[in-house]
Formats: C-alpha cells, structure tokens, sequence
C-alpha cells in the first residue's frame, strides 16, 4: 500500500448536497441573494430563483444560467397569484419537497429615505410593510407544508442595524426591518414544531442596488469601515456563507435568532 499518496484527511461532503433552495429577491450580480445562490450551489443545493417583473427577467436569467438554476415566472410579493404561481413551479420542479427559503427582499419609496422619518407617508409606509415585513410570512406558508415533506427546513432572511439604532436616512426601513426580526421569532414559534428554522443575518452594509436608493450612503460605508472591530466592511460572500450554515445542519439546534454579519460594527458604542 502507497500510503504516501493517500490524502491525509478525507475531503468534507458538501454541505447542502441534494437540498433545493428558493431564493426570492435577486436582482443583479450584486445582489445578497444572488451570492447567496452561488453560495448554495458551491455546497450541492439546487436553486430555484425567482425575479421580480420583466424588466428584472433576463438578468436572472441569465445568472441562473451559471449555476444551472431553475428559474420561475415573475413574482411580486404583493400579487398573491404569482405566489401561488411559483409554488406550483416549486412543486413540479421539486416534487420531493423544499428545504430553503431565502428572503432576500425589501422596498420602500425613495423619497421614505431621505430627511426625518416624521414625514412618512401612510402610503410609503404601507409600501415598506407589506413588501419588506408581510412577505416573509406570505412566502412562508405555501413553503411550510413543502418543508414538512422533507422533515424540516430553513427559512433565512435579511435585516439590518437600522431595526436596532437609528441610522440617518433608513426612516422606515429601519421600522420595517424591526418588524421583520420580530416576525423571525413569531414564525420560529409557529413553524418550529415542524422542524422548520427561521433566522435572519443582520448584514453590515453592502453595495447593492437596494443600497443605492439610501441617502449619503457611502458617508455609512466610511463609518463603519473606521469603527467597526475588523476596521472594515463586509461584502455579499461573507453574508452567503453565513446562509449556507444557516442552511445547513450544523445550524439545526438555532431558530428565531438574528446573526449579526457585519466586522462587528454593532457591538460599539461609539
């Protein structure tokens, strides 16, 4: 035996290998949900993506293309029939079930991100709600009983310090992210007895396009790169890694938790 060209350890198994996960919210190359993607598919997973409207089509298209994902019709969170659409995709695409939802989504006007949260509208508010905070439990409960066939699953979602502290600009976002971190804990008691995790990853600021609508945002990048424990920011591969262990069964014992991803920005006090 030529025990000099044995390896010295066995190579580890993928750690998502013949699971399928959909990701709602992906919009370019730098979208956390695209790297989120990339990420589950370097592990074995089988993506399934989704994409907004048609004007986001091809560029998720095209980008499933490169990990050979399934790609679904067009869903808006506030349509309940594309919803249902999708779940029907999910099924015929996924007949043994689904293991993980990635909810990678949130929008509220522009005009919401700029000057003093006193000024919100009722009906930017309403926006921010429904489509950043509603959603995760409007995905959630067509995706439970597809869960359930395969014994349990993970539902993973994004947040930010703004549900915490205020930050300039983020007004209601910042309200709906708080929200949705609570909606994380009441979910986790709901689905837990399904064996079905929810989290979230409280992601430092990263440049993407939902990024590009908040005021004075590189003024945060700077910030955060000058306080933060790591003196730097973090980027869409550090929260996707995050994911997959979140994904993963080595996170099966934490539900209802947010996970902070972000060089430590949030432990400082100033």
């Amino acid at each position: 035996m030529d025990i000099g060209r044995r390896p010295c350890y066995d190579a580890p198994a993928m750690l998502l290998q013949n699971k399928t996960a959909i990701i709602f919210g992906v919009a370019n190359q730098w979208s956390a949900g695209w790297h989120m993607a990339q990420a589950f598919h370097r592990e074995g997973a089988h993506i399934v993506l989704t994409y907004q409207n048609e004007r986001l089509e091809k560029n998720v298209r095209d980008l499933g293309a490169e990990i050979d994902a399934a790609v679904t019709g067009p869903c808006d969170v506030r349509q309940p029939e594309e919803i249902q659409a999708v779940y029907r995709f999910v099924e015929r695409e996924a007949p043994e079930g689904l293991d993980v939802l990635v909810h990678s989504l949130a929008f509220a006007p522009k005009e919401a991100l700029q000057g003093a949260y006193l000024d919100t509208s009722r009906e930017a508010f309403a926006t921010a709600m429904e489509v950043s905070v509603h959603s995760l439990a409007a995905l959630a409960a067509p995706a439970a009983p597809l869960m359930a066939k395969r014994g349990g699953g993970s539902l993973i979602t994004l947040t930010y310090l703004g549900a915490e502290r205020v930050v300039p600009n983020y007004n209601v976002m910042g309200v709906a992210k708080a929200a949705l971190e609570a909606a994380v804990r009441y979910l986790a008691s709901d689905l837990g007895p399904q064996n079905i995790r929810v989290n979230a990853i409280s992601a430092g600021p990263m440049k993407t396009l939902a990024a590009s609508g908040i005021s004075d945002f590189r003024t945060i990048l700077k910030l955060v790169e000058e306080r933060a424990p790591l003196r730097r920011n973090i980027d869409q591969d550090e929260v996707a890694d995050t994911g997959v262990f979140l994904a993963s069964h080595l996170s099966r014992g934490i539900t209802g938790e947010v996970i902070h991803v972000d060089a430590g920005f949030h432990i400082m006090g100033m």
